[in-house]
C-alpha cells in the first residue's frame, strides 16, 4: 500500500554518470536511448528531497571491463554536473549491476534508519532491475521513478533492433507490483509534499 513518505525513506540515484550516453558503446552501432528528460527529473527529484531534508543516497559504478565507459578514472565516470553529491549525502561504489553486491549500501540504510527506498537513475533494464529487485527482496519497500530512468536499446541474438521504450516499458512491467511500485516523479513528489505538510501540522508551524 502507498503511503507518504517520510525521513525513512531515502532517494538512491542510480549510476547517473557521463559514460550511460556513450550510446554506440551500450546499444550497438545504432545506440540510442530513450527518455533523454530522465536527468532532468532526476534532479527535480534531487532537488525535493534537499529541500526537505531528506536521505539521499548514491550508487556510482566502477567497470571491471576495461573498455566500459562506467570507468571512474575516466571522465565519463563522472557524475552528471547538475547531479553532484553534497556533504552528508552518501556515495557507494560498486562494480556489478546490483547497489547492494560487494559493497555496504545495505548496512548504510539500516543504520540510518531506512525502510523505504525511491530509485532513479541508470539503466532501467541493467542496474535498476538488478537493484531494484534485490531492494525488494532483502524488505525494503521499493518505488521506482518511471520517468527518472533510461535506458538504450538492445540488440537481439538474431539481430533485431530492440527499442529502448520498449526495453524500459517492459522492464517496469516485470518490476511494478513484484518487486517495488512504479510511479512518476510528479506522483512521487507530491507522497513526499504532502508528508512534509502534514509533519508541518504536527509540529504546529503551519
Amino acid at each position: 500500500m502507498i503511503s507518504r513518505f517520510d525521513n525513512d525513506t531515502a532517494l538512491l540515484i542510480v549510476d547517473a554518470q557521463l559514460g550511460i550516453n556513450v550510446l554506440n558503446y551500450w546499444g550497438g552501432a545504432k545506440g540510442h536511448r530513450n527518455n533523454p528528460h530522465a536527468e532532468d527529473r532526476i534532479a527535480e527529484l534531487l532537488s525535493a528531497w534537499r529541500k526537505h531534508q531528506m536521505p539521499v543516497f548514491y550508487t556510482v559504478h566502477d567497470s571491471r571491463e576495461s573498455k566500459s565507459p562506467l570507468k571512474l578514472n575516466l571522465e565519463t565516470g563522472q557524475i552528471f554536473p547538475e547531479l553532484l553529491p553534497i556533504d552528508g549525502e552518501v556515495i557507494v561504489r560498486k562494480d556489478v549491476n546490483s547497489g547492494f553486491i560487494g559493497t555496504n549500501l545495505e548496512i548504510q540504510l539500516r543504520r540510518s534508519g531506512i525502510s523505504r527506498l525511491v530509485v532513479a537513475g541508470f539503466f532501467t533494464n541493467m542496474c535498476i532491475e538488478t537493484t531494484v529487485r534485490m531492494a525488494g527482496n532483502l524488505g525494503f519497500d521499493t518505488y521506482l521513478v518511471d520517468d527518472a530512468c533510461a535506458c538504450t536499446n538492445r540488440i537481439r541474438l538474431d539481430g533485431t533492433d530492440i527499442d529502448p521504450d520498449m526495453v524500459h516499458s517492459m522492464t517496469l512491467a516485470n518490476l511494478h507490483g513484484e518487486f517495488c511500485t512504479v510511479l512518476n516523479v510528479h506522483q512521487t513528489i507530491g507522497l513526499l509534499e504532502s508528508n512534509a505538510e502534514e509533519l508541518k501540522r504536527m509540529m504546529g508551524n503551519e
